[in-house]
């Protein structure tokens, strides 16, 4: 099946949000319920942001790059069942890049029936439901969670990120990516969220 990997490009005039919510609570969960549950605790913690905060949070041109390669040794994976399939999901890249860093990762379907992904990896509310617009980082000793680079406002906006279609058959292999705001220098592993999938945790920034 034929893949589709955009990267959102910001039009004149607009830039790209880059999001770093604070004061996260709960703890961090792998299982799907559980997950919702820290979305929907971060949800909270991100309407408390204010506005001026969210404009001061602009990208450099950096965010306009190309997807990146997919190329590159794993650095975490974990064996997943989701929606009756069965996949694997490897991360193959986490790297900073000035102010923005990149999470490259592939989701393969190793079992024998196909995976229905829905918008699950995606951010509904913001009408970017087939993208990985839902994936987050976390950095735990800062209680902060990264979102994805965005361009442009709800209802039109476009992510620095990877889309795809809504299905995956046996065997396919799907490379991923997405883009955010870096955080400090001095945080060298950070956990990643990634709805439905789960939570790897402790992945090294390069």
């Amino acid at each position: 099946m034929r893949r589709k990997i955009a990267l959102a490009v910001a039009a004149p005039g607009l830039v790209v949000a880059l999001t770093a919510c604070g004061a996260l609570g709960g703890q961090q969960q792998g299982s799907s319920g559980q997950e919702r549950q820290s979305r929907q605790t971060s949800e909270t913690a991100a309407t408390g942001a204010s506005s001026s905060e969210a404009a001061r949070d602009q990208a450099p041109p950096e965010a306009t790059a190309s997807a990146p390669s997919q190329q590159g040794k794993v650095i975490a994976t974990r064996e997943v069942k989701a929606g009756g399939a069965e996949l694997t999901v490897d991360i193959t890249g986490l790297r900073r890049q000035g102010r923005l860093i990149t999470l490259s990762w592939t989701v393969t379907n190793t079992g024998d029936a196909v995976w229905d992904m829905s918008s699950n990896l995606g951010d509904t509310p913001a009408y970017l439901g087939l993208t990985v617009a839902g994936v987050s980082l976390v950095d735990p000793v800062n209680a902060k969670r990264y979102r994805v680079a965005r361009t442009g406002e709800k209802g039109t906006a476009e992510c620095a990120c990877s889309d795809y279609d809504v299905t995956t058959d046996a065997g396919e292999v799907v490379p991923l990516y997405a883009t955010y705001a870096a955080p400090p220098p001095d945080v060298q592993k950070i956990n990643v969220e990634m709805p439905v999938l789960g939570v790897f945790t402790d992945v090294p920034i390069s």
